[in-house]
């Protein structure tokens, strides 16, 4: 994670799945397909994979990942990054009245599942090596909540949001309850939101989502207290905000709704754009270009859910590819995500020819890279190549030693090869070697499931994995007993 200078949490959200920033590429999609060894790898080329909205925890194919951008490389002034129209009554349907009453739904800090499960199974002995933040632990105000995200605390980090946001008066049992809005209270809220929607809190989400609908609000612009803002205008919530706010419905399996509400945030963020560029403030309608593209993002992973794949042909061809202002990077990064949704949807021919255009953009002379191996290594899988794609998959982890992704799909590859003790073997030294970061949560199910595959005895293993997640890892983003596909004792 990079220094947050400017002191924006969603910068600490940046190469988390999911994530809602202003990226042009994207970072490592969460393992939640829930398919069966035969199915070919799945993926989105957004950085919140949202394909499918249940996890049943069986056997992950090999993962697709993209390489994330910092976000919002473009700076502009905060006139630019905050324009936005208050919405007139006949636009909002009556509704630009409705002020926005938002408040906690829940009287009680978020558990730890971890701590549930350790002395479920383990014991307490077993729970006292587990040293992990709190929220008493860090400083009770913003930089608490970045140095809990760092941690990786992040129902801890969800925890202090809604004590900075009591503070506010916006906390348990003040839902519908007038409240001032500011800039610092509706960047908490976003980050309680996004951090909820990261770790699947899909219920607590919706509800504490529901006051800000579309953020329409009359109260969540500058112009509703000239007084305090001295004539600002725009908007006070962040546009990652208003894209969360979008995608929600993608969680909910309601992709039609989230298709709608993407879709008009898509329309405003263009027009901005062309606000700025009959005005001739190239950077102001670049900064808009990008966040315009970033929403087509989400957009693809609707007609991913939806099965529209002319649709993503068009936005892919028509849309991303067509802006002349495009690095070669850029355009090579969108090539090989192009070509792994073919490969999702079974088309390896239409595959390969995006891979091969995404390769010719490469540096002339210089060696295949991180993206050219993994591309070329899904290729390979996709014919059932497993051997080769192994091989493929280990050059690729020469480049990046301890990529979870590439040694996910590199145990995939010996499973599907005959080669069950190796892919344990790869696996479990992989824990070893580096268990805060390989303890994730596809490679767990994967480990757990080899264990079955191997020994009708696998509890003890998998119990030995517990013990791991209980001193190494602060959060799993999806529930013990899913990972490790253990029976909750009574």
């Amino acid at each position: 994670m990079t220094n947050n200078s400017n002191g924006r949490l969603s910068e600490y959200f940046a190469n988390d799945p999911p994530s809602f920033f202003d990226e042009l590429t994207t970072s490592k999609p969460k393992a939640k397909e829930g398919q069966q060894p035969a199915d070919k790898p799945s993926s989105s080329i957004s950085s919140s994979n949202m394909l499918a909205t249940t996890f049943t925890g069986t056997f992950q194919p090999p993962e697709y990942v993209e390489t994330a951008e910092a976000e919002e490389p473009i700076k502009v002034s905060d006139d630019v990054r905050n324009l936005w129209q208050v919405p007139t009554p006949n636009e909002a349907g009556g509704l630009s009245t409705h002020l926005v009453m938002p408040g906690i739904h829940i009287a009680n800090d978020l558990p730890d599942p971890i701590s549930i499960a350790v002395t479920q199974q383990l014991g307490e002995a077993e729970l006292q090596q587990r040293q992990i933040l709190g929220v008493e632990n860090v400083t009770q105000d913003e930089r608490g909540i970045r140095t809990l995200i760092n941690a990786g605390c992040f129902r801890a980090a969800v925890n202090l949001t809604g004590r900075l946001l009591t503070i506010y008066g916006q906390g348990y049992g003040r839902a519908g309850q007038p409240a001032k809005h500011s800039p610092h209270s509706l960047q908490l809220w976003f980050t309680r939101l996004a951090l909820l929607a990261k770790l699947d809190e899909y219920d607590l989400l919706q509800a504490e989502a529901e006051p800000f609908g579309q953020l329409n609000g009359p109260d969540v612009f500058y112009e509703f207290y000239p007084e305090m803002y001295n004539g600002k205008q725009g908007s006070i919530a962040c546009f990652s905000f208003r894209l969360l706010l979008a995608e929600l419905p993608i969680y909910l399996g309601k992709p039609h709704l989230a298709l709608d509400q993407l879709s008009e945030l898509h329309v405003i963020s263009n027009e901005i754009k062309q606000h700025y560029e009959g005005l001739k403030q190239a950077t102001a309608a670049e900064f808009w270009q990008r966040r315009a593209e970033r929403v087509l993002q989400s957009i693809i992973n609707c007609a991913l859910m939806m099965k529209k794949f002319s649709m993503i042909d068009d936005i892919m061809g028509g849309m991303l590819l067509s802006r002349s202002s495009l690095s070669k990077e850029e355009q090579r990064s969108l090539y090989s995500a192009w070509g792994r949704i073919y490969l999702q949807i079974g088309d390896i021919f239409g595959a390969e020819q995006k891979f091969a255009v995404s390769r010719r953009l490469r540096e002339i002379n210089s060696t295949p890279d991180l993206r050219d191996l993994v591309d070329k290594g899904l290729i390979a899988v996709a014919k059932n190549d497993f051997p080769e794609a192994y091989l493929i998959f280990q050059k690729a982890l020469h480049l990046d030693s301890g990529n979870t992704m590439i040694l996910n799909n590199m145990g995939v590859c010996l499973l599907y090869a005959g080669k069950l003790k190796d892919a344990i073997n790869l696996y479990e030294r992989a824990i070893n070697l580096n268990p805060q970061k390989s303890l994730n949560e596809s490679l767990l199910v994967n480990l757990s499931t080899l264990y079955e595959l191997e020994s009708n005895n696998s509890k003890a293993k998998k119990l030995n994995l517990l013990r791991l997640i209980n001193r190494f890892k602060p959060d799993l983003t999806i529930s013990v007993e899913i990972c490790l596909k253990l029976q909750a004792t009574n």
